[in-house]
């Protein structure tokens, strides 16, 4: 069993890599890969952790893009020593820490006040700090009655936009990934809510950038969804992969790790 899409500390997950592999063991995954958000930080020790454990880890790494807040690029086995990638994975912190402090300023502004601080200590010292820490806070103080409250009344409102960080394009993220001798790899594709032929559009788009794979298995896909998304890869010559987007029950409480085929994977065209 394997799952390809898990979130650790060292961006917006409840688990540190090695209790993420720990957890990977119990449910019975022998293949992993740890995609933290435009974070490579928690590779070698998810690595370390993993081949201790005797199973097999893939390097991974979760890119927001432009054009749409749900535009992810996963990126596999490519080579987080490159030197490319580390510095603009650098930039990458240096930018959500910019916009977590706009966060604060954006909260304040509709009422609600609390501490970058509280913020911190919620994301363990990581260095990537996203909405869901922020969501954490407004949780702890009784400011929403849920995770998804925080994002729909404050983190994913309309206006959230104005504070929003600057992300690269699609082409600069697959270049990215490329550049370091891994395989991109369109995330969750209904996530994106576009219309049919939009989303045939953009993912065209992205092959003629280099895409190579897409993400048909997913947690929030239904077996429709997978049958359309496999059907999709098939057309465009895309590998089909799967995973769970697990964060820990905390920050996601319906996804739970290793599941997510909502059908029976019958061709295995994951080879890494």
């Amino acid at each position: 069993m394997l799952d390809l899409h898990v979130h650790t500390t060292f961006s917006d997950g409840q688990y540190t890599p090695e209790e993420i592999v720990n957890l990977a063991v119990q449910a019975g995954i022998d293949t992993l890969s740890i995609t933290d958000h435009d974070s490579i930080a928690g590779l070698p020790s998810g690595k370390a952790a993993a081949d201790k454990a005797g199973i097999k880890f893939i390097n991974g790494i979760e890119i927001s893009c432009q054009g749409n807040r749900e535009l992810h690029l996963l990126g596999y086995n490519f080579d987080y020593n490159e030197p490319i990638l580390a510095a603009t994975c650098m930039e990458f912190a240096r930018l959500r820490e910019e916009r977590a402090h706009r966060i604060i300023d954006f909260l304040l502004e509709k009422g609600v006040k609390i501490s970058l601080d509280e913020v911190r200590e919620i994301a363990h010292g990581s260095a990537i700090i996203g909405r869901p820490h922020f969501a954490l806070v407004l949780l702890k103080h009784g400011c929403v009655a849920s995770i998804q409250e925080a994002f729909d009344k404050y983190l994913a409102a309309a206006d959230f936009d104005k504070i929003e960080r600057p992300k690269p394009t699609a082409e600069e993220g697959i270049s990215l990934i490329k550049n370091a001798g891994g395989i991109p790899v369109l995330a969750h594709p209904a996530l994106l809510k576009l219309k049919p032929e939009a989303e045939e559009e953009l993912i065209k788009r992205l092959v003629g950038f280099g895409l190579v794979g897409m993400e048909c298995f997913y947690s929030l896909h239904s077996p429709e969804q997978v049958d359309y998304y496999c059907s999709i890869a098939e057309k465009y010559n895309l590998i089909v992969t799967g995973g769970s987007d697990f964060h820990g029950e905390k920050i996601k409480p319906k996804i739970k790790m290793g599941v997510f085929l909502q059908k029976p994977l019958d061709k295995p065209q994951i080879n890494f």
